[in-house]
């Protein structure tokens, strides 16, 4: 047995090219160890096969034991460099070209947040993550600090080991990636394009919604999510974001009834029929029904409309309820005027807010640059005169321009109560009151009918092209969620993920 284990592990450093396998005798093949491996074998079966077999089961208990205790070997492991050669293999042939849709499962890339003492700030995600995956396919958990790699490093570190605990407790198998940037949506953007190797790679994003983004002062986290969802779709992945992701039930909260709803608006390659088949998969969302509803005008023909969404069920071999809601082309009520002038006016009155901030800091840094001058030029002068003269100068640097610009301030101050009026009689934008009304209405035919439902799935209509509306489309999505407990919005990546062929 000794003499066999030898001869393999020899063979296989000499096959794996392991740079400090070197051998003194200047004629050594694998093949030599090979046939003496062999021979020890036959020796072994030919002397007594069952005490040959006995003494294979204790080798290979030994060697568990000691890879179960974790014990430093001195010698190295063979298995280990035979995995690292069987991955690389593995991920060659998987460059070779895209998968097929039969193939496609989603492979996550998690975006976490985290808190200033480097815990995360949603736990949960990773609950819905590991109930989404089942063990199956590729998990990366992903994280920014924000600072200056070389003075965050060991902060990095234990950001990676905290996300790894919470990993292992919540039985996710996966891998974690921790980035440091200088600014949030830089490194937000690093990890969605450059996490993963090879074929290996996330195709599927998920993120939490910016919860509480209405209160907040400071607009950095909507216009963080909002560039994030951007980069996702440049780079043509889907996306999932959970919505009230703390209400997400945890895995030793089974649902024992409940349905989870899926609102198809539109066709976005099959990913809104897939996640809550994926999802039935794990013992939380087991009992749950699956119920899909689309969306008809009146022109449409519903009962059409229904016979040919349960025959493509039929052929995914999905069970599901199936049900058509009529939206009637409905006048715009008062409700959505209002709702999108106070919209519109809390976009205009936070841009003034942001603007005169501006203004106030900048003037305050004028002032204090003109009195560093100044206290400096006092210090270096003994003489009055010399200190007035200089006084003299620094104001001529008040120039005409700088005059203007003074006076310009001082009317907008005079006129401030003039703005706030102009906020009360604005008429809100035509176009924003449509977008509006549409989402009023889809969200009042949503909350109808699925108010109980354990889970409901939306498409996620993209952000605009001008970011002058990106305030705006915070708003449509967060009115067409309302009253809703858990929502995940969902985005394709612009690809067929679902087939109907075996």
């Amino acid at each position: 047995m000794c003499y066999l284990f030898v001869n393999l592990a020899c063979a296989l450093q000499t096959l794996l090219h392991s740079p400090n396998w070197r051998p003194r005798f200047h004629y050594y093949h694998w093949v030599l160890s090979f046939m003496g491996m062999s021979i020890c074998l036959a020796l072994m079966f030919i002397s007594s096969w069952y005490y040959a077999m006995a003494a294979m089961l204790i080798a290979g208990m030994i060697y568990k034991y000691i890879e179960y205790q974790g014990a430093e070997k001195e010698w190295g492991d063979g298995i280990r460099g035979l995995s690292l050669s069987a991955a690389r293999f593995a991920l060659l042939r998987l460059e070779e070209g895209p998968p097929h849709t039969k193939n496609w499962r989603p492979q996550l890339l998690v975006l976490l947040k985290l808190d200033e003492d480097l815990h995360v700030k949603h736990p949960c995600l990773l609950t819905f993550t590991s109930q989404l995956k089942a063990g199956k396919g590729l998990t990366i958990v992903g994280a920014v600090l924000v600072g200056n790699f070389l003075e965050s490093y060991g902060e990095s570190l234990a950001a990676e080991q905290t996300i790894k605990h919470l990993m292992e407790k919540e039985k996710l198998k996966g891998f974690c990636q921790i980035v440091v940037a200088q600014k949030l949506r830089e490194g937000l953007s690093h990890l969605i394009q450059s996490c993963g190797l090879g074929g290996m790679k996330h195709n599927t994003v998920l993120m939490g919604w910016p919860s509480g983004w209405r209160q907040s002062e400071d607009s950095r986290a909507w216009k963080t999510f909002i560039g994030t969802v951007r980069v996702t779709t440049a780079a043509h992945l889907a996306l999932l974001v959970a919505k009230n992701i703390d209400l997400f039930p945890r895995n030793s909260e089974p649902f024992t009834e409940g349905s989870i709803d899926v609102w198809w608006i539109v066709h976005d390659g099959g990913m809104l029929m897939l996640l809550p088949f994926l999802l039935k998969q794990h013992k939380v969302w087991r009992k749950c029904n699956i119920r899909i509803f689309t969306v008809a005008q009146m022109e449409d023909n519903s009962i059409q409309m229904k016979k040919d969404l349960a025959m493509f069920l039929y052929h995914l071999r999905i069970e599901a309820e199936v049900e058509v809601v009529e939206m009637h082309d409905s006048d715009i009520s008062a409700y959505t005027y209002e709702r999108t002038l106070m919209m519109e006016q809390r976009s205009q009155m936070l841009r003034q807010m942001r603007l005169s901030k501006t203004d106030r800091d900048r003037e305050a840094q004028l002032v204090k640059d003109r009195n560093s001058m100044l206290r400096l030029t006092s210090i270096g002068s003994d003489e009055d005169d010399d200190t007035d003269t200089y006084a003299e100068k620094v104001h001529m640097t008040w120039t005409k321009d700088k005059y203007l610009a003074s006076r310009a301030q001082s009317r907008g101050k005079s006129l401030g109560m003039g703005e706030h009026q102009d906020l009360l009689n604005m008429r809100p934008d035509h176009s924003n009151v449509r977008r509006m009304h549409t989402a009023v209405k889809l969200n009042e035919v949503i909350v109808n009918k699925s108010h109980e439902a354990r889970l409901v799935l939306l498409n996620m209509p993209g952000p605009p092209k001008n970011p002058e509306g990106d305030e705006n489309y915070m708003e449509f999505l967060e009115v067409l969620t309302e009253g809703l407990e858990r929502v995940l919005l969902v985005r394709g990546g612009g690809t067929e993920v679902i087939t109907i062929y075996s």
